[in-house]
């Protein structure tokens, strides 16, 4: 079987073009031999609707279509940053949309794929502001809204949370064990992969008697990025630069 990858949190915006390049090169140099490209959540810094076609966003969904092409089957999950994913990007890429969580029979074992946040329980403020930007009603008033509109409202709210977030205690923002604990023993599974906290680590513990992982993946930046390799001889955490 030829490996599959995993990868979240580039946050790719006009801005970090130094990310862009590095994100074009995975592609083409990693991507592109592989037959799986798992993306959870986060690929892109802020995404307001399918309708939108600013740049890089042209270039981005050229770039994975032509991987889709090529044979690579794209897997995307929508994180905090880009739930608003659909359909029309899903067309444009050749993507499998999916939902918040999915299990998978990866190298033999079951394993439980998910963004992250949901894990991180200790956060009230944002668990409770996750329910309400998720209600169907608020994203169809602001998807009626003009992308000007829609830009400036997702920047209000990024530079707010970004302001809250730097006031909180690094745990709170950290995974929940217990929750952990209970995603992976209500799924069956023997491992846990996930992006969201920024904190790249391999965790083996112990549940119910039985070994397990969870594998964090790792926050791109301009000049390094990371993903997690799965393949016959096992799960790596790779860099990328």
């Amino acid at each position: 079987m030829a490996d599959t990858l995993f990868i979240s949190d580039l946050h790719l915006s006009e801005k970090r073009s130094g990310t862009l390049k590095l994100f074009f090169r995975f592609l083409a140099e990693q991507a592109a031999k592989t037959e799986e490209l798992y993306i959870l959540g986060d690929l892109f810094d802020v995404w307001i609707g399918d309708d939108n076609e600013t740049p890089p966003i042209p270039d981005i969904l050229d770039a994975m279509k032509r991987i889709s092409d090529s044979g690579t089957q794209l897997y995307f999950m929508g994180g905090n940053r880009d739930f608003l994913v659909g359909k029309r990007f899903a067309e444009a890429t050749g993507a499998k949309l999916l939902g918040d969580t999915r299990v998978l029979d990866l190298e033999g074992s079951l394993t439980l794929l998910t963004h992250g946040d949901l894990l991180c329980t200790d956060d009230v403020e944002y668990q409770n502001a996750r329910k309400l930007l998720r209600n169907p009603a608020i994203i169809g008033d602001f998807l009626t809204k003009s992308i000007p509109e829609r830009l400036a409202l997702a920047e209000e709210f990024r530079e707010h949370s970004g302001e809250a977030t730097s006031l909180k205690a690094a745990d709170i923002m950290d995974v929940n064990q217990q929750t952990v604990e209970r995603f992976m023993r209500e799924t069956g599974v023997t491992r846990l992969i996930h992006g969201h906290t920024h904190r790249p680590a391999t965790h083996d513990f112990t549940l119910d008697g039985q070994a397990v992982q969870r594998f964090v993946l790792p926050e791109w930046h301009d000049d390094r990025g990371g993903f997690l390799r799965a393949s016959a001889d096992g799960l790596v955490l790779e860099n990328f630069s």
